[in-house]
C-alpha cells in the first residue's frame, strides 16, 4: 500500500492541518490509539497462544505436542500477513480504507471473544477471524496515516514515527496485562475466590485482548469527524483512469534490475523473520520451561519477557534514526544494512548456545533472553524499517502496491518457517537446544556472508538508489 494520498469520493485531498499533537493533523491521534489497542490485542494473543496450546488439560490448556502447537502458531502468524493483500484490495475497490478498518476491528474483537470459550471449534474460529480482521485493519490504517498528509509534506516521516510508537506501546503493555490474566498466580487466586476455575485464566486473557480491540474501535468511532478526509473509497471511474495511466508505461531494463534486487532482499527477509519470530513460539516455551522468572525473589509470568522486544524498539529506534541522519551520505547501503541486521540476529542466537548448556544445572537467569532480545532489536533496526523504505524506493511506480505485498508475503513465509523450526524445541535436551539455536545462528551468519558477497551485484542492480 502506497502512502501517497489518493483523491476521495469528493475529489479532495487532505488539507494542511496543524491543529493536532506537535503540529500534526488531528486525525493522527485517533489512528495512533486505534492502532495501539489493535496491537495490544494482537501481541497479547501472541504472548500466550503457544503456551495455551501446550499446557495440559489439567492446567486449562489444549495439551498439544510442541511440534503441533508451533506449526499452528506459524500458520496463524503467516495468515495474519497474507490476508493483508486481499485486505488492501478490498479497501481499494470495495469498502474504502476507513470502513475496512472498522470492519476489520469488529472481526478481530469477535475472534478474541470466541476464544473465551474452551473448545477446539471456537479456538480455531477465533484465529481465523483475527487473521481476516487484521488483514483488513493493519494495511489500511497505515494508508490512512499517509492520507493525512499532502505529498512531500515534511511532517510525514515524523507522523509515521509517532504512529510506530503507538504500535510498540501496545506491544509492551499486552504481555504484561494479558500474561498476568493467563499465568499470574495472584489472578488465579482471585478467580478461585470468585468461584471460577483457576485454570480459566487463559480465556480471561483472550477476552482481555478483545476488550483492548473494543477500546480501539470506540476511539476510532468517536473521532470520525477528524478522519472524514481520509480513507474514502476512490470512485470507480477515477480508479479505472489511474489504473489505465499506470499500466500504459512499459517497464524499463532498470525497472527489471531493481525488481531482481528486491527479490534478493525478500529471500533474506524470510531468513531474518524465521529467526526473529522464535520469540512467540520456541523462545516463549524456553522462558516458561528453562528460565528463572523472578526478580529480587518476586515471581512473574514467563510471558512478561515478551515485552522486552517492543521496549527495546522504543528505546533504540531514535538512536538508530539519529545515526543514519548523522552519517548522511556516508551511511551503509541498503544491502550492507541488511547484512548487518543478519549478523546481529545471528550473534543474538549464539548467546543461546552457552545458555542452553547451562540449563543442565537448572533454570537460567532471564538476563540471557533479555540480552538476546536486545541484540535482536539492533538487527531489526538495520533491516525491517530499511527494507520497507528500500521497497518504496526501488519499486516502479505502478508496482509499489504489489511489491509491498510481496514484502509482507516474504514476512509471512518467515513466520511460517519460524513455527516449523520451533517444532524442534525440546525442553529437557540441552544438546537438541544447542542444535536448534546454533543452527539458526549459523544459518543467519552464512546468509550474512552470502549477502555481503552479493552486495556489489545488488548495488549495480539498484542503480542510483542507495
Amino acid at each position: 500500500m502506497t502512502e501517497t494520498p489518493v483523491p476521495t469520493e469528493l475529489g479532495k485531498v487532505p488539507t494542511t492541518d496543524t491543529s493536532g499533537f506537535a503540529g500534526h493533523p488531528k486525525g493522527l491521534g485517533p489512528l495512533f490509539f486505534t492502532e495501539l489497542w489493535e496491537r495490544f490485542s494482537y501481541y497479547g494473543m501472541r504472548a500466550i497462544l503457544v503456551l495455551y496450546m501446550v499446557a495440559p488439560a489439567a492446567q486449562g490448556g489444549l495439551g498439544f505436542e510442541t511440534k503441533h502447537a508451533t506449526s499452528i502458531y506459524g500458520t496463524y502468524t503467516m495468515a495474519v500477513y497474507i490476508t493483508a493483500l486481499p485486505g488492501g484490495l478490498l479497501a481499494d475497490y470495495v469498502f474504502g480504507a476507513r470502513l475496512a478498518v472498522l470492519i476489520g476491528g469488529i472481526i478481530i474483537a469477535l475472534g478474541h471473544f470466541s476464544m473465551v470459550f474452551h473448545s477446539l471449534s471456537t479456538f480455531y474460529l477465533g484465529m481465523i477471524l483475527i487473521a481476516v480482521g487484521t488483514g483488513l485493519l493493519k494495511p489500511n490504517i497505515s494508508a490512512m496515516v499517509g492520507g493525512l498528509y499532502r505529498e512531500n509534506d515534511p511532517r510525514r516521516d515524523s507522523g509515521f514515527s509517532i504512529f510506530y510508537m503507538g504500535i510498540n506501546i501496545g506491544a509492551v503493555l499486552a504481555p504484561l496485562v494479558i500474561g498476568y490474566f493467563a499465568q499470574g498466580e495472584s489472578f488465579k487466586r482471585i478467580l478461585s475466590s470468585m468461584g471460577f476455575a483457576p485454570t480459566s485464566g487463559w480465556h480471561w486473557g483472550f477476552g482481555a485482548a478483545g476488550v483492548g480491540m473494543i477500546l480501539g474501535l470506540a476511539i476510532y468511532l468517536l473521532n470520525q469527524r477528524q478522519l472524514a478526509q481520509v480513507g474514502n473509497r476512490v470512485k470507480k471511474q477515477t480508479a479505472a483512469t489511474l489504473k489505465n495511466e499506470a499500466s500504459s508505461a512499459a517497464l524499463t531494463s532498470n525497472d527489471w534490475k531493481r525488481i531482481v534486487a528486491m527479490l534478493i532482499f525478500f529471500l533474506f527477509t524470510i531468513a531474518f523473520w524465521a529467526a526473529y519470530e522464535q520469540k512467540g513460539a520456541s523462545l516463549n516455551l524456553y522462558a516458561k520451561d528453562l528460565v528463572r522468572t523472578e526478580v529480587f525473589g518476586i515471581k512473574f509470568p514467563s510471558s512478561y519477557l515478551q515485552s522486552c522486544t517492543p521496549l527495546f524498539v522504543i528505546l533504540l529506534a531514535p538512536f538508530f534514526s539519529a545515526i543514519w541522519v548523522r552519517m548522511q551520505d556516508r551511511q551503509p547501503s541498503s544491502p550492507a544494512k541488511f547484512t548487518i541486521g543478519l549478523l546481529f540476529i545471528g550473534a543474538a542466537y549464539l548467546l543461546l548456545i552457552p545458555a542452553s548448556l547451562l540449563t543442565v544445572e537448572g533454570k537460567i537467569s532471564p538476563l540471557w533472553l533479555v540480552a538476546l532480545y536486545f541484540v535482536e532489536v539492533c538487527g531489526e533496526m538495520c533491516l525491517s524499517p530499511v527494507g520497507l523504505s528500500t521497497v518504496t524506493k526501488l519499486a516502479p511506480v505502478k508496482l509499489v502496491g504489489i511489491m509491498m505485498g510481496a514484502w509482507f508475503l516474504a514476512t509471512s513465509f518467515g513466520n511460517k518457517l519460524a513455527g516449523y523450526l520451533s517444532g524442534f524445541y525440546v525442553a529437557n535436551n540441552s544438546g537438541q537446544l544447542v542444535k536448534l539455536y546454533g543452527g539458526i545462528a549459523l544459518g543467519l551468519l552464512v546468509a550474512a556472508g552470502i549477502l555481503a558477497l552479493l552486495t556489489p551485484t545488488i548495488k549495480r542492480l539498484m542503480g542510483q538508489v542507495k
